[in-house]
């Protein structure tokens, strides 16, 4: 099972695809996503769009999860990642994938223990957890791995809760 982790920016876009069958968890891809700032904005995120889909399908993630926009101090740049998480988000449901948001605090909490963790941190546990002996760059790859870790993480609760769910619908 394949999971996508994706920190959006319309600019530079990470991705991290993880084999989840395995434990630990191993890395598939990783990388990033770039477009131009020459072109409109509408072409931008066309060009992401099919980006992500090619990603998609490629690797035919189970559950895509990606960072979720809540503060930035440039308002113009946290348009531009919402806008590109709508993007993301909108090819993962059309493929049929699960879609996880994590804030960075759950990021952080997931993958080092610790809501308040620096980049260094988690780029280190990011290296720990994935067997990876270099640091990962650019640094958008890295924290789409670690969405994807999270999203990893995550899933043995939210397959509890969703036996439960299903036992109480009965």
């Amino acid at each position: 099972m394949f999971v996508l982790g994706i920190d959006p920016g319309l600019s530079r876009c990470g991705y991290a695809v993880l084999d989840a069958g395995h434990r630990p968890p191993r890395l598939a891809a990783l990388g990033v996503l770039r477009t131009s700032p020459d072109d409109s904005v509408p072409q931008r995120l066309h060009e992401l769009q099919l980006e992500v889909r090619a990603l998609i399908g490629e690797f035919r993630p189970a559950a895509v999860a990606v960072e979720r926009v809540l503060f930035s101090v440039n308002v113009r740049t946290a348009i531009g990642v919402a806008q590109a998480a709508g993007v993301v988000m909108a090819e993962a449901v059309a493929a049929g994938a699960e879609v996880g948001e994590y804030s960075p605090n759950e990021i952080k909490l997931a993958v080092a223990g610790d809501g308040a963790a620096d980049k260094t941190q988690i780029e280190t546990m990011v290296q720990r957890l994935l067997r990876i002996e270099r640091p990962i760059r650019p640094v958008d790859a890295a924290d789409a791995a670690a969405i994807a870790l999270c999203h990893v993480a995550h899933a043995p609760l939210r397959g509890r809760v969703a036996a439960a769910r299903a036992g109480s619908a009965r």
